[in-house]
């Protein structure tokens, strides 16, 4: 909380843009810890921005409230969605949210007349009227109710159906589980997670494109951070954000248009060095020494 008295306006953005990134890398993670493997964060990262800017645009709704609007849209669309893609399991269903982010994408580009088409759309001003300060807290509140939920996730029986699916979906379906029904409510609540994010950085930056919204980077860099920092928990993708976030942002400084290279050959080194992640090596040197 205290974190924009000491920093300025330069690190308080890059706090933010870490921010953004672990609560879609924890958001990920939660899905996947139900054995299903999603490539479709980007896709309602996107309706929630573009749900929150035109409520506010179109309906004169508060900054605050439609950023709301755009977790309710997303959770809609995944509940929708989920009643039919979760049938599929594996890579078919990987690929299934894969091909919707291109769907949303090529549907907004395509209603001119409601999204602004392949331009987008400008919002008259950004959240907070651009105080990065307020717009830090904001997603730092956004990222603590992540980090709950994910715990809940982890501390409820929620946590024991979720890892029973994952381990074993046949003894999971004879022990009487409704896969289907944890398999959709799980759905439903990480994509309201990423449209709440994906709302809030509309009204951060007062601006939603189809490219730039729905860009393939707000799925497969949540997807790194989890690789990196470790899957199946909550501190994993905590400390994946936070690494290669940092890293991401001092490699632009030196590599303006290598730093892509550097990045992939850090991920890389540590999936190979560490395939359970960091959290799984710290985990791993505590029970070794105890």
């Amino acid at each position: 909380m205290a974190f924009p008295l000491y920093a300025g306006v330069y690190l308080q953005h890059t706090a933010t843009i870490i921010l953004t990134y672990l609560c879609l890398a924890l958001s990920w993670d939660m899905l996947v810890r139900t054995g299903q493997i999603s490539f479709g964060v980007a896709g309602f990262f996107g309706i929630g921005a573009y749900s929150a800017a035109l409520t506010a645009l179109n309906l004169k709704l508060d900054p605050l409230l439609s950023i709301a609007v755009g977790g309710l849209a997303a959770m809609a669309a995944a509940l929708v969605l989920g009643l039919t893609t979760l049938q599929l399991r594996g890579m078919y269903f990987a690929i299934t949210t894969l091909a919707l982010t291109e769907i949303f994408r090529v549907i907004v580009r395509n209603l001119p007349g409601l999204t602004g088409g392949p331009e987008g759309t400008v919002l008259p001003s950004a959240i907070f009227d651009g105080d990065p300060t307020k717009t830090y807290w904001l997603l730092l509140a956004i990222a603590l109710v992540t980090i709950a939920i994910s715990e809940a996730f982890q501390r409820t029986r929620v946590y024991f159906a979720i890892t029973s699916i994952r381990h074993d979906e046949m003894v999971a379906r004879s022990s009487g589980l409704d896969i289907f029904k944890y398999a959709v409510f799980v759905f439903a609540v990480t994509s309201a997670i990423q449209g709440i994010v994906g709302a809030s950085f509309a009204q951060q930056y007062a601006f939603v494109s189809p490219e730039g919204t729905f860009d393939i980077d707000f799925t497969l860099l949540p997807i790194a951070m989890c690789l990196l920092g470790g899957m199946h928990s909550t501190l994993g993708p905590i400390i994946g954000a936070l690494v290669l976030g940092s890293v991401a942002e001092y490699l632009k400084l030196q590599l303006p248009y290598g730093h892509l290279l550097v990045y992939g050959a850090v991920i890389t080194l540590v999936i190979l060095l560490m395939p359970q992640g960091v959290a799984g090596k710290m985990k791993e040197q505590f029970v070794r020494e105890q």
